[in-house]
């Protein structure tokens, strides 16, 4: 899933409301929650199903971008001899919700929570998502609670998962970690997150897996209006994602081991897109040694380099079909994640996405040696389907209003120079993609000889609001 996107008190501009809502009723994106949906999660979040076991005593705290409400995981990073000890919360979305009750019913509808600049299109109406069932700091809250232990150099060796109440201390976002951790007066847990997090990339790296860190295109409500910009990660959101992927190994292989569960998973690489790989390499002037393997390569490269940033984008072409697998009796053939070389299950985000909270009661199950409960049972062959679709809408989404943001800057300015990076290139058909840094704006590129990965002067001819479309021609190259 892309980073969250803040629902935050912002004012439409006129020119952007008719396009959202034209895009919204396209997508057949929900609007609010019946009034049967909302009775039901009010009388949920007074009388939830609550554990005998009280964590409350763990300091926990949450990590998310700044002005979140659905808080899905918690966590506490210990010393344990010479390894570590992670304690990790999740929400407990099935205290609330019973199956084929009218919230459930909706879930399954939704599949996952939408996000965008103006507004938040929630999986679980707002008494849940952003009240009882968040990890809210000083608020008791049922939990999913997995402790994970780690050897000395960050391999995970053991790991459980209990129903228990727990508590968190305090509610953090990213920059706030960030600068703490920067300025070496970091609490333990925190400064432990930065060095498991490292760990866990090194192992990450061992095992030939790789992560594409590539500046997201974001769309920053303001008064002043809207802009896009490409951010790049903090250093904390991928010590922070590392726990939470940490977790996902950890119910794959209980999963795995119990043979029953569902799984995140994504087909090997093609071969052939691996030498096309090489090829742009090459054509970009990028060194690419025999001995050098994928994943090391791809960490060689710095995306501020506009022929870097040009291969960053065409390597994100090699790993496709991304999906779910669920199973029952026995052990799936393809159940390895390749991008992450290793196997994978979805289950940190039950408030915003449906299939966690189904792996999440699996794994309870097999942590317990019970069996699986028989309503998680029959919704597992029907959640690949489901989920699948709800990542289709959520992917068009977010390039729709993108797209649309991007229209409505540019729509003034028809006829303009501007300068960009050619970052894909279709020599037959003699256009690309380029990527304008003021403002952020991917968009199609026509002209003769486009010099992939270099620095051009392009021009704004269409800025089509109805379409949503933007595109420029080649002027000139260095």
């Amino acid at each position: 899933m892309p980073a969250r996107k803040v629902e935050l008190p912002v004012v439409v501009p006129p020119e952007l409301a008719a396009g959202l809502a034209r895009i919204r009723t396209d997508l057949q994106v929900p609007e609010d929650f019946p009034a049967e949906v909302t009775a039901a999660a009010v009388r949920a979040a007074a009388g939830p199903r609550l554990p005998e076991l009280d964590r409350t005593d763990l300091e926990l705290v949450t990590i998310d971008p700044p002005g979140s409400r659905d808080l899905d995981q918690a966590l506490h990073l210990a010393r344990d001899g010479e390894g570590f000890v992670v304690s990790y919360a999740i929400a407990d979305v099935a205290a609330f919700v019973t199956a084929g009750d009218p919230i459930d019913l909706e879930a399954h509808r939704r599949g996952m929570t939408l996000y965008a600049p103006d507004h938040r299109t929630p999986l679980h109406p707002p008494a849940l998502s952003e009240g009882a069932a968040s990890l809210l700091p000083d608020r008791v809250r049922p939990a999913l609670l997995w402790t994970l232990r780690l050897d000395a150099r960050g391999q995970m060796t053991d790991a459980e998962v209990v129903r228990a109440l727990v508590r968190s201390r305090e509610q953090l976002d990213y920059p706030a970690v960030q600068a703490e951790i920067d300025s070496g007066s970091a609490r333990e847990s925190l400064a432990l997150l930065k060095v498991v997090g490292q760990w866990r990339e090194q192992r990450e790296r061992e095992r030939g897996g790789v992560s594409l860190q590539i500046p997201e295109q974001e769309v920053v409500p303001g008064p002043d209006g809207w802009r896009l910009e490409f951010r790049a990660p903090l250093p904390v959101e991928g010590w922070n994602a590392q726990i939470s992927l940490l977790t996902g190994m950890a119910a794959a292989h209980l999963m795995l081991y119990g043979q029953v569960g569902i799984l995140r998973t994504m087909p090997p690489a093609d071969p052939g897109a691996l030498r096309r790989l090489r090829q742009t390499a090459k054509a970009l002037q990028i060194g690419w040694p025999a001995e050098l393997d994928y994943p090391e390569f791809v960490r060689s490269l710095d995306p501020h380099l506009p022929a870097h940033a040009a291969m960053l984008d065409a390597c994100t072409m090699l790993f496709r079909g991304a999906g779910y697998q669920a199973f029952s009796g026995s052990v799936p053939a393809d159940a390895e994640h390749s991008a992450l070389a290793i196997d994978y299950a979805h289950c940190t985000a039950p408030l915003r996405r449906l299939v966690d909270r189904y792996a999440g009661e699996v794994c309870l199950a097999l942590c317990a040696g019970t069996p699986v409960p028989g309503w998680a049972m029959r919704a597992l062959d029907a959640l690949p389907a489901e989920m699948a679709a709800a990542d289709r809408r959520a992917k068009k989404y977010e390039r729709a209003v993108i797209d649309l943001v991007e229209v409505c800057l540019l729509a003034a300015r028809i006829g303009e120079v501007f300068p960009a990076t050619v970052i894909e290139v279709d020599t037959a058909r003699r256009h690309g993609t380029v990527m304008v840094a003021d403002p952020a704006v991917e968009a199609k590129v026509t002209g003769p000889d486009l010099p992939l990965g270099h620095e051009v002067s392009v021009r704004l001819v269409t800025a089509d609001v109805t379409k949503g479309s933007v595109a420029f021609e080649l002027v000139s190259s260095s």
